[in-house]
């Protein structure tokens, strides 16, 4: 399992509540749910466009890696030639996350830690589809996970993306299975009914991580 690099140079961030789940299981909605109640939400996902950009150095890492070909026209990191290729072999996979983790963890940590202090006791959430595959579950104040039933999850993903069920089942497995994520959850949101059914859930948890970050140290 890939830990991040503990010597991360950027101030202290404050305290960060993770948000977490299987892929096409409707984090991106809880997050933007958050989003609406006041939470600052950090996208680790693009966080993960940003640092592979050209003139990032993880793109240059990622090109002597993996090669002239994953690239476009452009220059830039073409992911539709890339993801095919890590997904189908782990060991891949870990290099590529070994190159992007650790950068997005660092920008997360600043930018977590300018809008505390604009806002001490605000909720800070990361928004990222890899907390425990990453380690950093040690890094978060409380884990959220968000999930849905396996059927939904498989048509949501393959409608969401185009993926052939194969390539659709490949991602999913990638991912620590949705049993073990809410079996290390502190908070859990079921994504498997209506929108509202999801909001309500939202709305109830928000106070509770806003109770936890305006508690005294």
């Amino acid at each position: 399992m890939l830990k991040t690099d503990p010597g991360l140079r950027t101030p202290d961030p404050g305290p960060i509540f993770g948000l977490t789940g299987g892929i096409a299981c409707g984090k991106s909605t809880a997050a933007r749910f958050f989003q609406d109640l006041g939470a600052y939400v950090i996208d680790a996902d693009r966080l993960g466009h940003e640092v592979i950009e050209p003139g990032q150095a993880a793109h240059q890492e990622i090109v002597e890696r993996f090669g002239q070909d994953i690239l476009d026209s452009g220059g830039r990191i073409d992911r539709k030639k890339l993801g095919p290729r890590v997904f189908a072999n782990p060991p891949l996979l870990a290099a590529l996350n070994a190159i992007v983790h650790p950068r997005v963890m660092e920008r997360t940590r600043e930018l977590a830690a300018e809008e505390h202090q604009r806002k001490p006791r605000g909720v800070v959430i990361l928004d990222a589809p890899l907390i425990f595959e990453a380690g950093l579950e040690t890094r978060m104040l409380k884990v959220v996970v968000v999930w849905c039933r396996p059927e939904q999850q498989m048509e949501r993903l393959i409608a969401k993306t185009g993926f052939s069920r194969e390539e659709a089942e490949r991602r999913i497995q990638a991912q620590v299975p949705a049993d073990e994520k809410r079996r290390r959850a502190d908070y859990v949101i079921d994504c498997s009914g209506t929108l509202e059914e999801s909001l309500a859930q939202v709305q109830t948890l928000y106070p509770q991580l806003l109770e936890l970050v305006q508690q005294p140290n």
